[in-house]
Order: C-alpha cells, then structure tokens, then sequence
C-alpha cells in the first residue's frame, strides 16, 4: 500500500465517512460558534462524542482540550471543525503504523489474516494482493478457511483477478497443514509473500481458536518469525463489538496490526479511536469502500479531518 493517502482517496475518505462527520459535528459546532463556552456547551460536547462512539477516556481528554481552547461568540464553524480535528488526531498519531510486507527484507513475508465472518477479512486480503503484485511482487494466497467452500471459492476469484498463485484444499481439510504445506513451497519457489485466509472465529469458539494456535505453530516451525504479520480486520459498522473482538483476538492471536473496514457503512467511525486505544497492535490500513484503491495506509490526521467534515 503507497504511505499517504492521495487526493483521490482523501475525497473518497471524506465521502466514507460523511454519516460520521455530520453526526459528530452538526451539534457541536452549533454548540460552539457564536456563543461563549460554558458548562452546559462542554457537557453537550461530551454527550455527543460519546454518542459517535469515541469511548469515555477519549471524550474526556478531548473535553478538556475544549475547556481550554476558550472559544467565543467569534468563533467560527471552521476553528471549531479544526480544533475538534487535532483533538481527535491527538488521540490516533500515537496508535498508526505501516504494513509494508515488500520493505521488511523478509522472503517470503508471511501475513495471517484473522477475523470474524463478515468483517471483511477476505476481501481485504483479495485488495492487499492485488496491491502487491500490482507492484511486481510474486504472492500466494492461501485458503486455510477450509470449512466454507464459498469463502474460498471467493479468494480463489480475488486470487486470479490480482495475478496471484492460490493454494486450497478440499472441504473439512487441516488449515494448519495446508499452512505449513504453502509455506514450504513458497520459501522453495522463491515468493515474495504469503497472504493466509483463515475461518471467521467467533469468540466464543475456543476449538477454532485453538486451531488459529495451531496454524501459528506450524508456521513458527519453517521460520520462528513467522507469521510475520497478523492482521485482525474489524468491520466499523459493528460499532463498540468491534472493541470486543479485538480484545478477543489480541489475546489470542498474537495479532501486529489491525485494519478497519467499512467505514463508509456506518455513522459512527469514532469507534475506530477507543480499538486503537484499547489494542497492544496499531492501526495500519482502513477501507471505505468495494474497490482495490479504497484500502490505504492509515493516517491519523487525513481520518481525523474526514471525521470531523474537513477537506483538504
């Protein structure tokens, strides 16, 4: 994925998250411009964060910034916008990271896909190879989801539509064993990266996380480093769930770096600041939309001002 966002996406972002932008900020620039900051303006401000999801430490820290900005009936819909834009990039700068599987000097790179059905997980997966070998790199896509003929029948599309060599196996199959089979190859046949589907955990199904535990240890035992990235994918639409699965899985999964998806799917991006908070692993790519181009790298500024309802 290139490191910032373009022009192109910066417009596409702002439009993703336009319901979010227009929930967040409607009634807190009312609350603020032309009118002297008091008690009753900074609880309405505090309210309505909440509301978007932002979680309580987040709202309180951003609350206080507000509280000392000292706004005034000069105010104006654009300062308030600002102000409330570098409050809430204050709160993600600490929290972005890259993915960057071709600068790591790693071969093959190996990426673990992990997540719970419907979060987007393989459609990610499908836009990331289309990325690389886009680039030149030479992928494999591994299906180790092989209890769902139509997910893998589904990478397998996004496989050939990004040029990108698939491994699979029939139904019912070990997905630990197709894992470390893929990998063998791909070290033997000179790939550049290994992108591992994997089943849609639900967080009570400790058999399949077990199984999840399984596909790490076979991998660690071709190279110890590997998986070299783990990558939890968490659908925005499911609101403050989204902060239960990442608590589950960060536990589990030893996951490096999460990816927020569908975000032009929901009114309440803000969740997206306490799942970075609340996790041990960065945010390191979004999505707003169907298309290859729609997954970027995460930058915490360009979402900050996308979410408030602020163009560049």
């Amino acid at each position: 994925m290139t490191d910032t966002p373009k022009t192109g996406w910066f417009k596409r972002l702002s439009a993703g998250l336009a319901r979010s932008s227009q929930q967040m900020t409607e009634t807190v620039v009312s609350t603020f411009v032309k009118e002297p900051l008091d008690e009753a303006a900074l609880e309405r401000l505090e309210e309505h964060l909440l509301e978007s999801d932002l979680g309580p430490a987040a709202t309180g820290r951003i609350v206080e910034r507000f509280r000392a900005l000292r706004f005034g009936k000069t105010s104006d819909a654009r300062e308030v916008k600002e102000a409330l834009a570098d409050a809430v990039a204050a709160e993600l700068l600490p929290r972005q990271a890259s993915f960057d599987p071709l600068g790591s000097g790693i071969k093959p790179f190996v990426v673990l896909f992990v997540g719970v059905n419907g979060s987007g997980k393989t459609t990610t997966l499908g836009k990331i190879a289309s990325d690389l070998t886009a680039r030149g790199a030479k992928v494999m896509v591994v299906a180790a989801d092989t209890f769902r003929a139509a997910a893998r029948e589904q990478l397998k599309v996004w496989a050939e539509r990004a040029g990108a060599d698939f491994e699979s196996r029939r139904d019912g199959a070990d997905p630990a064993g197709l894992a470390f089979d893929a990998f063998t190859r791909a070290r033997a046949e000179n790939f550049d990266v290994v992108l591992i589907d994997t089943a849609g955990r639900l967080q009570n199904k400790s058999a399949l996380m077990d199984e999840l535990l399984k596909i790490v240890r076979v991998l660690k035992k071709i190279d110890p480093e590997a998986p070299h990235e783990t990558l939890l994918v968490l659908d925005a639409t499911v609101g403050r769930n989204a902060l239960a699965q990442e608590q589950i899985f960060g536990r589990t999964a030893y996951v490096s770096g999460l990816v927020m998806t569908k975000l032009d799917g929901t009114a309440r991006g803000g969740v997206l600041v306490p799942v970075a908070q609340a996790s041990d692993a960065p945010i390191k790519l979004i999505g707003v939309g169907e298309g290859v181009e729609d997954l970027q790298p995460f930058d915490a500024r360009a979402f900050a001002r996308s979410l408030v309802g602020l163009e560049d």
